[in-house]
């Protein structure tokens, strides 16, 4: 189901062959948490853009509406009117956010929602059977995702448990795929690697979960507290023993710079809010580096948000008009900020396999590892 094509140093080219259509990685999912991106995003635009995969939440569609409401209505790809491949979480983030209200035995968790304080449980099974219900394309195992820094005991024991988790979650898969009443009888399973900041408990858990021969690999766990070069070297850690024909995920992550770092170091696929999160405050991505459109420099400015850009707020809106509609609340303004940085996200992505295909990549990393991650001159 993975083809790799090429690689140039650790920076690896490819296609995840899926049901619902290819994925050219390395890829930036889209985040849609509630079957929708934050800031009023729409699937049909999404393909404007550039999407290739949609990524949702598993807990929260448990919550709301249901996932049986969505499996009786088609899944999750009719349900939003999205034809392309899609990835659910586990759930495993979500129930961490929540120490507060939640118990992790051997068995699963048990917590309260965050909605109306009922009760719930949600174990290995309990997320398969959520996410067979959505019928996405890809479903995450479900993990214990721990705070950085944990006390290497604990982080111990939660990793081997989560390799117990991960056997149990395969083989409910297995049965799921079997049943005539589910939707998408050719779900894929990516495992997820844990091990907090400990070196020697990574690599010992990617090699345990890499004997599980699952459909993807994931590294979770980080950008949850550790520093910037902490979650690098846990990558350039790991990776060396993340199966090389399987696609690799890094969960959660992360900048534009972050992701240059890592297709550096091997990575495949990731997902973050941060787009579109950043938008919603005016902070936009842009080739020459970040731009707060809120600032008071911009009032006047009848430019689009970045020259070299060709997203449709871009194409046809200036920095003194959505600065105007940010500074107003006109959720109109939202609206375009959140396309530009989807698109810029998207863009980037693709400028990466191009560097790949055409073997350059080394020096579009040096240069733009330089410029995205600082503040744009104008």
């Amino acid at each position: 189901m993975f083809e790799l094509l090429l690689t140039e140093g650790r920076a690896r080219r490819g296609i995840l062959h899926t049901v619902h259509g290819d994925i050219q990685t390395p890829v930036f999912m889209n985040v849609g948490t509630c079957a929708a991106i934050k800031g009023g995003v729409n699937t049909m635009e999404l393909r404007e853009i550039g999407c290739q995969v949609e990524l949702s939440n598993t807990y929260h569609l448990h919550l709301r509406p249901g996932d049986r409401l969505i499996h009786d209505l088609g899944g999750i790809r009719r349900f939003m009117n999205w034809d392309g491949p899609v990835l659910t979480d586990s759930g495993g983030f979500q129930v961490f956010s929540l120490s507060q209200l939640r118990k992790i035995t051997e068995e699963g968790v048990r917590f309260a929602s965050h909605i109306d304080g009922k009760r719930i449980f949600m174990g290995p099974e309990e997320s398969m059977q959520i996410q067979s219900n959505l019928a996405s394309t890809i479903a995450m195992a479900f993990d214990e995702c721990v705070a950085n820094p944990a006390p290497y005991n604990y982080v111990k024991q939660s990793s081997e448990r989560t390799a117990r988790w991960l056997l149990r979650c395969k083989a409910e898969m297995a049965r799921l795929n079997s049943l005539d009443d589910t939707i998408n009888r050719n779900q894929l399973l990516f495992g997820i690697n844990q091990g907090g900041t400990y070196d020697d408990l990574r690599i010992a858990h990617m090699q345990t979960i890499a004997d599980y021969d699952l459909d993807g690999y994931a590294i979770g766990g980080l950008a949850v507290g550790e520093e910037t070069e902490e979650m690098y070297r846990i990558i350039d850690a790991v990776e060396p023993y993340m199966p090389k024909n399987k696609p690799r995920y890094l969960m959660g992550v992360g900048t534009p710079v972050n992701i240059l770092e890592a297709v550096h170091l091997g990575v495949d696929f990731f997902d973050c809010v941060m787009p579109s999160r950043n938008a919603r405050h005016g902070n936009l991505f842009t080739w020459e580096g970040k731009i707060n459109i809120q600032n008071e420099r911009y009032m006047l400015d009848e430019k689009p948000i970045s020259e070299s850009c060709d997203c449709p707020a871009c194409r046809h809106y200036s920095r003194a008009y959505i600065r105007h509609l940010i500074k107003a609340k006109e959720a109109v303004g939202m609206r375009l900020a959140v396309t530009h940085n989807l698109y810029f996200y998207n863009e980037l992505m693709a400028k990466i396999r191009e560097a790949l295909d055409g073997g350059y990549y080394e020096s579009f990393y040096q240069k733009y590892r330089n410029i995205l991650g600082e503040r744009a001159e104008n």
